[in-house]
């Protein structure tokens, strides 16, 4: 259901180019985090959430006002001439819009999609790589885990490592399991590598680009 090739997407996009999306950014960068980390990667970050994480380091996304209305056409434009090969929508939380449209004029461009979400709401649109970062506060959709190919936990104290768990028992056999730390919690990482030493089905995830000082 979320995975279509690139023929299928251009069968059906016309008809979605001029569908509108509250934008805060969107840019040319390098993956920071989870698996695809170091790989560059066209940024999608739309507005609106209904997460709302207190460590959360683009608030700005929070609200969808106040935030440009850019056409599918326009963002699959800037993504294509960008040159990435791989787009990452993210947010906010980007499953609060219907991302059918958007993902198929993506896809009609020759372009992987990488989606990066919480799992508060259904999934939606044509997907080549799910992360799903769920929060205790607004817990994940149930129909979320069996498409995630990728689970990344942010982990500032032992509840968090708990939550890991209980996710990872939801996901399909292969998942990519990381455990990511609060960049402003350092407790966090002591705890992180601990158990990921005595879990090794667990890898950590690092936000490299705030070392690289990269958007």
């Amino acid at each position: 259901m979320f995975k279509t090739d690139t023929q299928i997407a251009k069968e059906h996009t016309e008809q979605y180019l001029d569908v509108v999306y509250p934008v805060m950014e969107h840019f040319y960068t390098i993956q920071g985090e989870g698996a695809h980390a170091g790989r560059a990667s066209y940024f999608i970050r739309t507005a609106g959430c209904d997460v709302n994480c207190w460590w959360c380091d683009v608030k700005d996304s929070w609200e969808e006002e106040g935030h440009p209305k850019l056409t599918v056409r326009e963002l699959v434009k800037a993504a294509k001439e960008s040159g990435a090969p791989f787009v990452v929508i993210t947010g906010g939380e980007p499953l609060l819009h219907d991302l059918l449209p958007l993902t198929l004029g993506l896809k009609s461009a020759g372009l992987q999609i990488h989606i990066e979400t919480s799992g508060s709401s259904p999934l939606s649109g044509s997907l080549d790589w799910i992360t799903l970062s769920p929060k205790r506060f607004k817990k994940p959709t149930d129909e979320v885990y069996s498409n995630v190919d990728e689970l990344k936990v942010v982990v500032l104290t032992n509840k968090d490592l708990k939550w890991a768990e209980e996710n990872a028992a939801k996901c399909p056999e292969g998942t990519r399991l990381l455990l990511q730390p609060e960049w402003d919690t350092p407790k966090s990482i002591e705890l992180i590598v601990d158990y990921v030493k005595e879990n090794p089905e667990w890898g950590i995830s690092l936000q490299t680009h705030k070392f690289l000082k990269v958007p």
